[in-house]
């Protein structure tokens, strides 16, 4: 092989240039030197506990811009004795007037200032509230937050706003054509029955009217305390964010007093199985010149485990191999085009029009569901299609689709984690429930030993649950809650005796 600048190649120009060499190093220039972290702790997930309990966490990035904001352990799960909807009204209000700033309008300029943007979006079991800003305007993001959080006005224009723009969410809730928030609030509330994650998420119609301020302050004053906060950080030095955190958040007066509220709830889920029917006509849900056909769309679900558990892991990639998608879908593997709900349904039934697995963990449950919709008249070989699968998860799993799975799922995960506002999610998230954070190498080491017996294991543990059943449109044909469950409950798991409980 010969390097340097000797050697020449013709191109089919027809000139002469020479060839230079990838391997051999390039004569009279200087070996290169490669730069270097400095420490690895630099770019890890620092943690820090103030006086009050608060948790400041940060992780560095390069960049010129930050995402920083404050997690609370609140949520819908915890109104079971306060009004159902708190939670959906915090999360309207939020970035309101506060004690410093006279309305939404001048907060968002005060952002502008320094090429910030917000957003607050709460869940069954957190509310958070986050910013987006240049990392030099951090003082003003920190004092926004803590103003945000502990000084809101709520005042009663603010609120009667809140109360219309919820009245809306609702009916756009129930016109839409993807009834997908609506499913998941059904399957929850079928696995769940009147207790924690299975509480509504968005507030009853019945109590826009009867949440006011009163009732906001008397559960602030339970939730919103310095031990049930986290605030998160990426891209900022972990010593500036711990001082804006002393300077703004320690020793605060909250505008609803420092009375204790009512005790906090801290009930377990209890997984109770059941089915929610809402029968609904389906037929005008998408007009126009090409609306989407009636459908009837069921969802069924099986209690799964905490995301503190050692399987939450296998259940996570048990979740990737399932996959699916709705029926009309292009791409490759990367569309998850392998998943068995790809291979065993959509492709073999071209009748149905999704069917898509989905995993919920929480602090001390989960829930592994799969939504599917079909035409009304073939509703009872849909759930008898999707009933098999639940089944035959319980069988062999081959090599080559396990390893496709954990592949997918690393990428996903990384790739996810390379925007700023995912990490300052998963940080915030993670400091909340465990005080710590597995950084994305750990979780990729534990998906690559997940074996073909971990997937076994978690699904027959599963597979002795009762169902969650949740089912919306025509369900005319849907077969009995007590059909779906014998077909589940099947321990040898023989296909004959599935197919005959339905006809």
């Amino acid at each position: 092989r010969r390097c340097g600048l000797a050697a020449g190649r013709s191109y089919s120009g027809g000139g002469a240039y020479p060839s230079v060499s990838l391997t051999c190093p390039l004569p009279g220039v200087p070996k290169a030197v490669f730069a270097a972290a400095e420490s690895r702790e630099r770019f890890e997930t620092r943690v820090t506990v103030l006086e009050n309990g608060l948790r400041v966490a940060s992780q560095n990035k390069f960049g010129q811009f930050c995402t920083v904001g404050i997690l609370v352990n609140s949520g819908s799960r915890h109104e079971a004795k306060y009004l159902s909807g708190i939670s959906h009204f915090l999360e309207k209000l939020a970035f309101s007037s506060t004690a410093q700033f006279g309305s939404k309008d001048e907060i968002l300029l005060t952002l502008e200032k320094h090429g910030g943007i917000c957003d607050c979006q709460a869940s069954r079991d957190t509310i958070m509230y986050a910013v987006s800003a240049d990392a030099r305007g951090l003082d003003t993001v920190v004092n926004l937050l803590a103003d945000v959080t502990l000084q809101p006005r709520l005042s009663d224009e603010e609120i009667e706003m809140t109360r219309m723009a919820i009245r809306f969410e609702l009916e756009d809730l129930n016109m839409r054509p993807d009834p997908e928030p609506l499913l998941t609030e059904m399957i929850h509330a079928a696995a769940f029955r009147d207790n924690t994650v299975g509480l509504n998420r968005f507030c009853p119609v019945e109590n826009t009217d009867k949440i006011n301020r009163g009732v906001l302050h008397s559960y602030l004053s339970s939730y919103y305390t310095p031990d049930r906060m986290v605030l998160a950080g990426v891209g900022i030095e972990h010593e500036h964010l711990v001082e804006c955190a002393r300077k703004y958040l320690l020793g605060v007066q909250p505008v609803w007093g420092s009375g204790q509220g009512r005790a906090v709830d801290r009930s377990v889920a209890q997984y109770t199985g059941g089915i929610i029917k809402v029968e609904k006509d389906m037929s005008d849900v998408s007009l126009g010149p090409t609306p989407i056909p009636e459908l009837t769309h069921i969802m069924i679900g099986l209690e799964s485990c905490s995301f503190l558990e050692d399987d939450f892991i296998p259940f996570a990639v048990l979740n990737m191999m399932m996959g699916g998608g709705g029926s009309f879908s292009a791409g490759g593997p990367g569309k998850g085009m392998f998943t068995r709900l790809y291979l065993n349904v959509l492709n073999r039934h071209h009748w149905m029009y999704n069917a898509t697995s989905y995993h919920h963990s929480y602090e001390d449950t989960g829930l592994l569901c799969i939504h599917a919709s079909a035409d009304p008249k073939q509703v009872r070989e849909m759930v008898e299609i999707i009933t098999r699968e639940f089944i035959l998860m319980a069988g062999a799993v081959g090599e080559v689709e396990l390893e496709r799975a954990k592949t997918q799922l690393k990428s996903m995960l990384m790739m996810n984690l390379e925007s700023r506002p995912v990490i300052f999610e998963d940080v915030g998230r993670q400091v909340l429930a465990t005080n710590t954070r597995k950084l994305p190498h750990e979780l990729c080491a534990l998906i690559s030993q997940v074996k073909p017996a971990d997937i076994k294991r978690v699904v027959t543990k599963m597979l002795h649950k009762k169902p969650a059943v949740a089912a919306l449109g025509d369900l005319t044909d849907l077969p009995s809650y007590e059909h779906i469950q014998a077909a589940l409950s099947s321990k040898d798991g023989r296909l004959p005796r599935l197919y005959r409980l339905f006809r």
